[in-house]
């Protein structure tokens, strides 16, 4: 089994491979651009690595794998601009590098191209590739307008926020895993439990994203800090701190989030303080904790082999404890 640098680097080689200039460069460079900001790959990584695990080739997964990178950096792109955000992985964010309408027609180009990728694979799994894919990016769509309706809604419960980061975020982590393990020739049994493994690992990547949105280091993290304070996203941070705040707290918690100052400044430091003066923090790093076991617990209906299943184990640490 290959190491999850190996891993890596293999899909990078591939990924410089298939995407290149071309004409026009107005619309292929900002692709180019944000594919080349790093990021750990996680996504393709996992394909890669579940193919292999699940007695595949790792070679074979390499176009899903791809596709998968090409509609999370496509969301990316669309993301950054309606949340008007002016960095990513701590770069200009395309749509500030170049304009909003190049940001919107390069993000269609890559959802485009992910689809084309499946194409190289037989007409049975192709179909049910496709169908998983397609059947994902819409749930990830509805998660991103959960979203976007959340900053707006005066209530929103818990239960409707894990909801709403299981639709934007973990599906494609759990389609990711579940694409590698149907590439591979998997049972259904064997899928289910990879789609679970990385439905549970996107949960608990999505909450220490928000948790490192607020407590992160900025140079580390890569994004504007307090982020989503400053836009009112209703956080599981900012509904556990209403849970557990006292009603002084609660109220000064609940008009910093019906605001937008020119100069967030203060309303991030004192939104910060309440979410560690009430423990949301630190409720939100257990939380963090509680998927990540509930991924690993899928780990043992796969039948692993001892090695491949410290790997697995290995991702999933990195993935909580990572500050990025």
């Amino acid at each position: 089994m290959q190491s999850i640098d190996q891993h890596r680097t293999t899909f990078n080689t591939y990924l410089t491979g298939q995407i290149r200039m071309k004409e026009p460069e107005q619309l292929y460079e900002p692709m180019q651009y944000i594919l080349g900001l790093g990021g750990k790959r996680l996504r393709p990584v996992l394909t890669l690595m579940t193919t292999e695990a699940l007695g595949g080739k790792s070679q074979e997964a390499l176009p899903a794998a791809l596709a998968f990178e090409l509609f999370h950096n496509f969301s990316l792109i669309h993301d950054d601009i309606m949340d008007a955000a002016p960095l990513r992985r701590g770069q200009i964010a395309v749509h500030e590098k170049w304009d909003v309408n190049t940001g919107i027609l390069s993000g269609d180009a890559m959802l485009i191209r992910s689809y084309q990728l499946f194409e190289h694979y037989e007409p049975i799994l192709f179909k049910e590739l496709v169908r998983l894919f397609s059947t994902t990016a819409l749930e990830v769509c509805e998660g991103q307008q959960y979203d976007v309706d959340f900053e707006n809604r005066e209530k929103v419960n818990l239960a409707q926020y894990l909801f709403m980061i299981r639709c934007k975020t973990a599906v494609l982590l759990a389609t990711c895993v579940k694409a590698g393990a149907m590439i591979a020739g998997a049972s259904s049994s064997k899928q289910q439990a990879a789609s679970q493994f990385g439905l549970n690992l996107g949960m608990a990547f999505q909450l220490q994203d928000d948790y490192l949105d607020v407590f992160g280091d900025p140079k580390a993290f890569g994004k504007q800090p307090g982020g989503d304070i400053v836009t009112n996203k209703k956080t599981y941070l900012y509904l556990k701190a209403l849970q557990l705040s006292g009603q002084q707290e609660r109220k000064e918690l609940q008009h910093l989030f019906s605001i937008r100052p020119k100069d967030p400044k203060s309303k991030i430091q004192t939104v910060t303080e309440i979410y560690l003066k009430s423990g949301a923090g630190e409720a939100t790093t257990n939380e963090i904790a509680h998927y990540t076991e509930k991924a690993m617990l899928q780990l043992e209906k796969l039948s692993l082999v001892k090695e491949t299943e410290v790997l697995f184990r290995s991702f999933g640490e990195q993935m909580k404890g990572r500050k990025d």
